[in-house]
């Protein structure tokens, strides 16, 4: 794989070129997929996904981080102010509380989205509850319950916790504990890394 030959030999030949050029860089890369989940079904290379997860960084959902909305919004505001002539210059403390209201699916692009289409369609300098237009939620299909969580959790916590627990039950033995949740080997030891619990390699039977 070209890209990989870059990341850890740090050399690279141009198309229809004959010379091997060396390069310093470094890279960043993003993306909305779990590539944990990607790894464990095999969509994504083990070697890569080491190669790039040097110094990750998880950045939560809009929905997880509101306080972070008066800020944006604050910043949307005066970006679209720039761009046209319309005079919106903030937002009353009523049409905040719907944002700060709302599940956020779309994350930041999504907010950025309903201030632009909240300012173009504005009537006065400051955005009301009525020019906040927000998309309503997908109805849910018949006969199909949503899964209901712990108060105050997310579900990669939740999940956390179950991973833990299994693993204490299995006191570390990680087969066991693969067992007990119903999953394999190599999908547990992705889920641990994740909270922080390192692979020894042969630290049990296989």
């Amino acid at each position: 794989m070209k890209l990989l030959r870059v990341l850890q030999e740090r050399e690279f030949e141009r198309v229809g070129g004959t010379r091997t050029l060396k390069v310093d860089v470094r890279l960043v890369a993003a993306t909305n997929r779990d590539l944990r989940a990607a790894l464990e079904g095999g969509t994504f290379r083990q070697d890569l996904y080491y190669r790039l997860n040097v110094v990750p960084i998880d950045i939560p959902p809009l929905r997880e981080r509101k306080e972070d909305i008066p800020e944006l919004v604050k910043l949307f505001i005066g970006r679209f102010a720039e761009r046209s002539a319309k005079p919106v210059m903030g937002i009353s403390a009523e049409a905040m509380e719907k944002l700060m209201d709302f599940h956020w699916p779309g994350n930041v692009r999504e907010l950025e989205n309903i201030i632009e289409r909240g300012a173009a369609l504005a009537l006065g300098t400051v955005l009301q509850p009525d020019d906040i237009q927000l998309d309503a939620p997908r109805a849910q299909m018949p006969g199909v319950t949503a899964p209901i969580l712990p108060e105050g959790k997310t579900l990669d916590e939740w999940e956390d916790e179950i991973i833990l627990a299994a693993y204490r039950r299995a006191k570390g033995n990680k087969s066991e504990a693969a067992r007990l949740l119903g999953i394999s080997r190599n999908a547990l030891r992705y889920r641990l890394e994740k909270i922080g619990i390192r692979d020894e390699h042969a630290d049990e039977p296989q």
